[in-house]
């Protein structure tokens, strides 16, 4: 029989990657499935489908040339900026905060760009500015602008979580691109000084009451600490092997709040306990040491910051998410990647993908940088 081939553009997939998230995706549908009470509507189905939608859409972005990412820097984050201004003036509010833009095929939450935004036009910035002047004022300040507009926005919202996630994605750009230790241990301290400040006079009452339900979750169980409390209840009747696949009745009795997007972990681990857990874990382990080893071989300083960047604004979706629904970190409103239903949160995390398998193809393209 004639052997049969592959076409080229689906044997040049990251498959070892593509397919793991792939799986961890259809288990997301399935927990969801389970959280809608044994139906694919509302949640379930949409979420494969998003995925489907946005892993082309990330396939598309890894077959953009080195030099598009360069022109679409700054103007990107400039249309970013005043879709975050349209939010403040005609944004849709929800759960007490005006964060999405209506587009009538699709609700949209700029915040969420913004995440991989920041990391693009950072990276661009720190590519060409000249390595003598690393050290000194001209690497801080235009940075520190290009972060505080969009941060500054994105906390009117108000959003906490986001604006952390943002400030996060744009720090570790800084420190990748060289600046001095001393700056991140100065601005450290200003921080520590800073934060009792902001705290009292800057957040909001309910942003002030998270920080208080998280060192202090059984103080207020039914009232500020209800989330917390119903999660770790989830989190630890699910045990080694679970209750087994549609028996959570923390969810299906609606006591776990934000069950199918902030509290998805908490959901699944009470239906398919530790296992379920440790097979979550290990997908995002994939996922991250495939990004970090595309950005330790990039081929140039522009390709590494951006793979970079992108692999940990991911990992900070995971890390917040998971010590959130466990008690480890206040409750601010960040989905868990590739299980969480929203498709703003989706969107963004395949563009993060999109934009690694692009720095990897620049790295394996012979002169394919433009």
């Amino acid at each position: 029989m004639p052997r049969t081939y592959a076409p080229g553009w689906i044997a040049a997939q990251p498959w070892k990657v593509i397919l793991p998230l792939f799986l961890l995706v259809l288990f997301g549908g399935a927990v969801l499935y389970s959280a809608a009470g044994g139906h694919m509507r509302p949640w379930a189905a949409m979420h494969v489908i998003r995925f489907l939608v946005f892993l082309v859409m990330a396939i598309v972005i890894s077959y953009l040339p080195q030099h598009w990412f360069k022109l679409a820097a700054f103007p990107t984050y400039v249309i970013l900026c005043v879709l975050l201004v349209l939010v403040e003036l005609i944004g849709g509010i929800g759960g007490g905060s005006q964060r999405w833009l209506n587009l009538g095929f699709m609700t949209l939450q700029p915040s969420e760009l913004m995440k991989p935004g920041i990391v693009l036009v950072l990276a661009w910035f720190y590519d060409s500015l000249p390595p003598g002047e690393v050290r000194n004022w001209r690497s801080i300040v235009p940075a520190a602008i290009l972060l505080a507009v969009p941060a500054g926005f994105v906390m009117l919202q108000p959003d906490l979580g986001t604006a952390l996630a943002i400030t996060f994605g744009a720090v570790v750009i800084m420190f990748l691109a060289g600046l001095p230790l001393s700056w991140f241990i100065g601005g450290g301290l200003a921080a520590a000084i800073a934060a009792p400040i902001a705290f009292f006079t800057l957040l909001h009452d309910y942003q002030r009451k998270r920080v208080f339900t998280f060192l202090d979750p059984e103080s207020d169980p039914l009232g500020s600490g209800y989330h917390i409390t119903q999660s770790k209840i989830a989190i630890g009747s699910g045990g080694l092997f679970g209750k087994g696949f549609g028996n959570g009745s923390q969810s299906h009795l609606d006591y776990l709040p934000e069950s199918h997007t902030d509290f998805v972990f908490a959901t699944m681990f009470e239906e398919w306990g530790m296992l379920g857990g440790l097979f979550v874990l290990l997908i995002f382990g994939i996922v991250l040491a495939w990004g970090l080893k595309v950005a330790t071989r990039a081929p140039d300083r522009f390709s590494r910051l951006l793979a970079a960047g992108m692999t940990t604004t991911i990992f900070f979706y995971i890390a917040i998410n998971l010590m959130m629904v466990m008690g480890l970190a206040p409750v601010v409103g960040i989905p868990l990647p590739f299980m969480s239903h929203g498709g703003s949160s989706m969107m963004t995390n395949m563009i993060c993908f999109g934009t690694i398998m692009a720095v990897e193809r620049w790295g394996k393209r012979p002169g394919g940088l433009n």
